[in-house]
């Protein structure tokens, strides 16, 4: 919330009064479970199936991430989700060149078949969902992930779970791409395909508005932009032969769950409004899972803050009772030390544990919409809706979000609306505890979570040993199966995991989609 000379404003820009009364929140509410979905997109919401408590965690080596994974389980966390290093991120093995001092860094690190089998060691793939943060090389993430599963005995049909395989984010806020935008959006749609054939249960792509917060977008901006990235996934869909009402229906969105607690409940409110509309109007679908919003939402990354980082507990619980008040199917809350350094255990469960107090004390899982028909949040609701609305149509007058992006319009706006956020903190306009207000003169000192430094040789090991022991000929075979799929128009997916399962690692395939599609070069691009 920032204040100015005529009052206050959340961060998108909307006046906020002093009082609200029933004049400013008009109409109607629609039931839970009932289009466009505003109070959520199930009839019971949480009174049915509490949200998944999803966890995000990932560091150094498959063997440390997998005793994580399971440490949270047994703690009560419902959900997997994986935090892959910025060299698996980018499609580059552990051993590149390009990868030294990265591994295993902000992410576990995974090059093949080997490293997926340790990650999901004693894990039964068929009583777990997991969700894969992982954008590039996602459909070979998720490869891996179903030959791992094969090989506990687990049919694809019973795997459940997400991959984000959100590529335009990437080249709106993280720039964690490989190549450039319309060859990623193949890739993109080759998995909708394959997990329509194979892997029917699986969500195939996570629409990230999370990360375009992080970038310093406004409410508005991260609503706006993140519908627009699905309009173009739909319309990419459509244009495939897919059905939006079979497609629709494993469509999933990813948002922040910032600061400002009442405009977030009315940002995810807005977002299910939105979609419902642009699914059923524009595309014709007339499914209603496939019109009904469903989201995951983890708290804010950028608003904690180093300085007195156990302040961080309170933001972080505030973020994920919007999220709950929200209506999000999960929810991951970051751990108090993460402006500082990976979690550690104890972080990890403080955390873990926030979220199991705001269901089982709070009265999260109570009642659907609890915040329903507050003037105040249906107002909020109402113009956050309207402000993104303006915003697509601005997105579809430059021709959609590809060409947005292409543009750098939409990279632009962000820009902007960082740099008003920057100015306005650092003039004490908008007030940041203990960092411009309540500042204390000496720093708290805590445990940080420090990553083994053999974990990159050890890795390094493991994947020369799956080179020297795999059968050499079926994987170069394997890669110029990739090679000749990418050069014609057939789904590239069933040729990859053949090449996975003849143990070729994720660098290995990246480099011949490299040498084909070329490399995304954002300093070049219009």
């Amino acid at each position: 919330m920032a204040t100015t000379k005529g009052g206050r404003e959340t961060d998108s820009g909307i006046e906020v009064k002093p009082v609200y009364e029933a004049g400013d929140a008009p109409g109607a509410l629609e039931a839970p479970g009932d289009y466009p979905f505003t109070r959520g997109p199930y009839r019971d919401m949480y009174r049915g199936k509490p949200w998944t408590i999803r966890q995000y965690a990932g560091f150094a080596s498959a063997e440390e991430t997998n005793e994580r994974f399971r440490y949270l389980l047994e703690r009560g966390q419902t959900g997997l989700s994986v935090a892959f290093d910025l060299p698996t991120q980018l499609g580059y093995d552990s051993d590149d060149e390009r990868a030294a001092g990265e591994v295993g860094r902000t992410g576990v690190s995974i090059d093949s078949i080997a490293d997926m089998e340790l990650l999901f060691d004693s894990i039964p793939l068929d009583q777990v969902s997991t969700s894969m943060t992982i954008n590039a090389p996602a459909a070979l993430l998720l490869l891996l992930y179903e030959l791992v599963a094969e090989d506990q005995g687990v049919a694809p049909g019973q795997l459940r779970g997400t991959v984000q395989n959100d590529i335009l984010k990437e080249y709106i806020a993280r720039g964690n791409y490989i190549f450039p935008p319309r060859p990623s959006m193949r890739l993109t749609t080759d998995l909708f395909a394959y997990c329509a054939e194979r892997i029917p249960r699986w969500n195939t792509i996570s629409i990230s508005g999370y990360h375009i917060r992080e970038a310093g977008s406004t409410a508005v901006q991260e609503l706006a932009f993140t519908l627009s990235n699905g309009i173009a996934y739909a319309q990419a869909a459509v244009d495939a032969g897919l059905s939006p009402d079979e497609f629709g229906e494993r469509l999933s969105f990813f948002f922040n769950a910032h600061n400002h607690f009442f405009q977030e409940v009315a940002k995810f409110r807005a977002a299910r409004r939105l979609w419902a509309e642009i699914m059923r109007d524009r595309f014709g679908a007339t499914n209603p899972k496939a019109q009904a919003l469903r989201f995951h939402a983890q708290t804010g990354g950028s608003t904690l803050t180093a300085q007195q980082p156990e302040n961080n507990v309170v933001r972080v619980a505030v973020q994920a009772l919007s999220a709950v008040c929200g209506g999000a199917q999960s929810i991951h809350t970051n751990s108090f030390d993460e402006a500082l350094a990976l979690p550690t255990e104890h972080a990890a469960r403080i955390a873990l544990r926030t979220q199991q107090l705001l269901a089982a004390e709070a009265g999260g899982t109570d009642t659907a919409d609890p915040l329903g028909g507050s003037y105040f949040i249906e107002s909020l609701t109402d113009e956050l809706e309207q402000l993104a609305r303006e915003l697509i149509a601005r997105v579809d007058e430059v021709g959609g979000a590809v060409a947005a992006v292409e543009q750098g319009f939409v990279q632009g706006e962000i820009e902007e609306a960082a740099y008003r956020y920057a100015q306005e903190v650092e003039s004490g306009e908008r007030v940041i505890v203990g960092v411009n207000r309540y500042e204390e003169a000496e720093a708290e000192e805590i445990e940080l979570h420090r990553i083994d430094p053999e974990a990159e040789r050890r890795q390094h090991e493991r994947t020369a040993r799956v080179r020297a022991e795999r059968d050499a000929a079926t994987a170069e075979a394997g890669l110029a199966r990739v090679l000749d799929a990418a050069r014609g128009t057939e789904n590239l997916l069933p040729p990859m995991r053949d090449a996975l399962r003849a143990r070729c690692t994720i660098g290995e395939i990246c480099n011949v989609l490299r040498d084909e599609f070329g490399m995304y070069d954002a300093q070049r691009a219009p």
